[in-house]
């Protein structure tokens, strides 16, 4: 393994089973896989799009701490519904990690996700400043 590159779990159900990480981070540069609501004890935010934004980013925050960034660090995020009309929830939770951050993002329209019960996939990357 290269030390330079750091793998970041959150030991979600699907990372093992499809072979990726929550987050990769080389040098600077930090890139979070997508993220959903999804957790060990089941799907927040069950028919409740911004719930499930929430969580999302709290994950993302997360795997970003564990490798030494934070969300002042972010650079880019995409956001992938499976209704676009959820686009208000998911921005509002979006402005209120990232309001001060204002990173590039994106907010796209998708068929579905891995779960019919997901409503929002997000992923993240940074630049940690060296």
């Amino acid at each position: 393994m290269n030390p330079a590159r750091i793998h970041i779990s959150s030991g979600g159900p699907w990372e093992a089973a499809v072979g990726y990480s929550r987050a990769v981070r080389v040098g600077p540069h930090v890139v979070v896989a997508g993220t959903t609501a999804a957790t060990a004890d089941g799907i927040v935010g069950v028919g409740d799009p911004y719930a499930q934004a929430v969580q999302a980013l709290r994950t993302i925050q997360a795997a970003l701490e564990e490798a030494g960034a934070s969300m002042q660090h972010v650079v880019r995020t995409r956001m992938f519904v499976t209704d676009i009309a959820h686009w208000p929830e998911v921005g509002r939770a979006h402005g209120e990690f990232f309001a001060e951050v204002r990173p590039a993002a994106t907010l796209v329209e998708v068929s579905r996700l891995i779960d019919p019960a997901l409503l929002v996939e997000i992923e993240a990357e940074a630049i940690v400043p060296t």
